[in-house]
């Protein structure tokens, strides 16, 4: 076992990881809640880049139910965004999450 070749590969992996991050946080993921009254694009990153609401639900005598959509909406971009980021990062470490000092 080679530890210098070892450590070459970390970097090498370290970097390529370090490019697949910095391409999600601009990739963008869409979620909707309510049936789609609500549509929410986030980056991969976790960012939330617009929320749109479809004016047929707006009620200004039940604000809950268009605040619980939001939420849920937001909630789902964030979380596809998160499968998004694991799935490709899983790509370029082969599985070997959990390494240390590698975020994923």
């Amino acid at each position: 076992m080679n530890i210098a070749k070892m450590m070459k590969q970390a970097q090498q992996m370290q970097g390529k990881m370090q490019k697949v991050q910095e391409e999600l946080a601009e990739r963008e993921v869409e979620a909707t809640a309510g049936g789609g009254k609500v549509t929410v694009v986030a980056t991969c990153a976790g960012d939330v880049r617009s929320v749109k609401i479809d004016p047929a639900i707006v009620d200004p005598e039940d604000v809950e139910i268009l605040e619980d959509l939001v939420l849920s909406g937001v909630k789902q971009a964030i979380d596809e965004g998160r499968k998004v980021m694991a799935d490709e990062m899983g790509k370029v470490t082969g599985g070997m999450g959990g390494l240390p000092g590698m975020p994923f």
